[in-house]
């Protein structure tokens, strides 16, 4: 386990980072590609040539007579959540660089980012289950203290599920927010469903965007001869014989489905995505999911 002083520098490294990236890089970026997403109700008017007719406020329209439409403004801020996956397969890394090490400086880079253009950040920290909520605010202070608890954060579970914190965001949040959900989006077959639901009710209320964080190496098997493998997240233990061609191809075409199975789901639901592996640079994924939206 990490002493006090070995997580404070690390903290330290990461601010000194992302928030280098934030003002050279994503700033901008930022603002142009989540500024407007949120919007309030403003006032009621008189339908004009050239209004768009999906602003028909009918209600009025029916007491008057005379077609009226919604005006909205866009709101003066905004409310960022990061959705932070730490459950067993989180803390695998073939790198210099675990996959829980990548995502705290990705949720890093947009916190600050975020921090730039006045808005408040929260955090929900989950496995199978919701583990921690980090009421949003604003501040250095609370970006750095979201920081550290996803670099220190212990975790009761150690499986996965995307649909908690889905549900547990769209049930303590009543107004609409930016979510990014990163995660490696590794989860049993049985859990699509459920996150498929969940989607459907938080893709309605919040702006939901995914960040993929994997590792190679679940992608593909090296032939390193016969080695025990062990499942992060159900402990379950397995003597592999890595230099088996087919086995090598299952592996892979396994690793594959598992991330069509994801990708399905987010796809359907209009959920922008991004994909970044540990020991890879993550700025021009994150630059281009900022471009597209």
């Amino acid at each position: 386990m990490e002493s006090e002083k070995d997580i404070l520098k690390r903290v330290r490294r990461i601010e000194i980072k992302s928030r280098g990236l934030s003002n050279e890089i994503f700033a901008g970026q930022y603002h142009s590609a989540f500024r407007g997403r949120g919007m309030s109700f403003s006032e009621v008017r008189e339908y004009r040539i050239g209004d768009d007719v999906r602003d028909i406020d009918w209600n009025v329209t029916a007491r008057s007579s005379k077609p009226h439409i919604k005006i909205y403004e866009e709101e003066r801020e905004l409310t960022v959540m990061l959705l932070v996956d730490v459950s067993g397969s989180s803390f695998f890394g073939t790198t210099a660089q675990t996959k829980k090490g990548l995502q705290a400086e990705i949720a890093a880079v947009l916190a600050f980012s975020a921090s730039q253009t006045g808005d408040k950040v929260g955090c929900v920290i989950f496995t199978d289950r919701v583990e921690k909520f980090i009421p949003p605010k604003k501040g250095r202070a609370h970006i750095l203290m979201i920081i550290r608890q996803l670099l220190e954060f212990e975790p009761v579970g150690r499986g996965t599920s995307l649909a908690e914190p889905l549900r547990y965001l769209t049930n303590v949040l009543p107004k609409r927010s930016t979510a990014f959900v990163l995660s490696d989006f590794l989860f049993p077959a049985a859990e699509e469903q459920p996150l498929r639901d969940a989607l459907k009710i938080a893709t309605g209320k919040h702006d939901v965007v995914a960040v993929r964080v994997a590792d190679r190496r679940e992608e593909e098997m090296p032939d390193v001869g016969i080695v025990e493998f062990e499942d992060a997240e159900t402990g379950r233990k397995l003597w592999v014989d890595t230099s088996s061609r087919t086995l090598r191809r299952e592996y892979a075409a396994a690793g594959r489905a598992r991330v069509e199975a994801a990708e399905g789901a987010l796809k359907h639901y209009k959920v922008d995505t991004a994909a970044v592996r540990t020991g890879e640079d993550y700025v021009r994924e994150l630059v281009k999911l900022f471009r597209k939206r």
